[in-house]
């Protein structure tokens, strides 16, 4: 099994179970199947809406000996209305609760995009707080009180561009362990990765399998589907497995972490196969060949008629 081992010697197992998108009275059953079937990192948000429900299933999980907390790697995520630095003790307070654990291993700032206090989705600008009057270095604050207070292990950040990442390096006391990004084949952010790897900042892939479930809101007309790769297909056929395992083993032997989401059983399975799937050097630099820059997740939901946050900024 792929791992990464942080600066204090810690391991997480690189490929973990996504929760974005797994629905109430799924999520519940996907857990448990998934620590049934050998998954030890869950990656979670207060966002996503069923964290309650994951601590519900990872409670009787427990009770059944499946695993145990310290097994666990655990990570979720600070959502935009509790950027304030007072804000995210009581935040992750809320998380640990829901999760009904003690502590977490690995907390992110979700997106470098604040909201007011209570405001969960935006739809005005006017319900945003611009980072030149709430800036990240503020946040981060609050993030490094949360480890000095034994709540999180690690912290770190999501949805960071490389100049955003470069400058909270040069501003933060305790430096981000994690930038957790999309990537995926048609987005590989090559240089993001080479930055983080010479960093110690270690690197997770969302949305690795091209979010096909994403919401409609999300989907562009001509975005290309990626699991349908002419050249991953071929990968896949001549190794025996599906494209889904391709994508995610190519993940892996880039020496990142990925979080597939999935409450299909036999799918949950099928994915932590990808650890047993060692894809050659011409599999590699094949895929490295299929690099779009290609969003399925661009941001454009934060870029509000007369706000602050824009294309250009957010992924810089």
């Amino acid at each position: 099994m792929y791992t990464l081992t942080f600066r204090n010697n810690d391991v997480m197992p690189a490929l973990g179970l996504g929760t974005w998108k797994s629905e109430k009275g799924e999520v519940y059953d996907a857990v448990l199947a998934a620590l049934e079937a050998g998954y030890r990192h869950l990656d979670c948000a207060f966002i996503y809406g069923n964290e309650k429900e994951i601590g519900e299933a990872l409670t009787e999980a427990y009770k059944r000996g499946i695993v145990q907390r310290s097994d666990l790697w655990i990570t979720s995520k600070l959502w935009n209305d509790s950027h304030a630095k007072g804000s995210v003790v009581p935040a992750l307070q809320q998380t640990l609760n829901d999760l009904q654990t003690d502590y977490l291993d690995l907390y992110l700032i979700h997106w470098p995009v604040a909201h007011k206090k209570g405001v969960l989705s935006t739809s005005k600008a006017e319900e945003q707080i611009p980072l030149s009057e709430l800036p990240i270095s503020e946040t981060w604050t609050g993030m490094e009180e949360a480890v000095r207070k034994g709540l999180t292990k690690h912290i770190g950040v999501c949805n960071f561009g490389l100049q955003r990442l470069k400058d909270l390096v040069a501003v933060s006391n305790i430096k981000p362990e994690m930038n957790q990004v999309e990537s995926h084949p048609y987005l590989q952010q090559n240089e993001l990765l080479e930055y983080c790897k010479a960093n110690d900042i270690h690197y997770t892939g969302y949305s690795p399998l091209g979010s096909p479930d994403r919401p409609g809101d999300l989907r562009k007309e001509d975005d290309p589907i990626l699991l349908e790769d002419n050249t991953i297909n071929a990968i896949a056929k001549r190794h025996k497995v599906s494209p889904a395992q391709v994508t995610l083993a190519w993940a892996l032997q880039r020496g990142t972490s990925v979080i597939p989401k999935s409450v299909n059983p036999e799918r949950i399975k099928a994915n932590l196969k990808a650890n047993d799937l060692k894809l050659s050097e011409e599999d590699m630099a094949a895929i490295k060949a299929l690099d779009k820059n290609r969003r399925y997740l661009d941001g454009s939901f934060w870029f509000l008629k007369g706000g602050t946050y824009k294309k250009e900024d957010l992924w810089k």
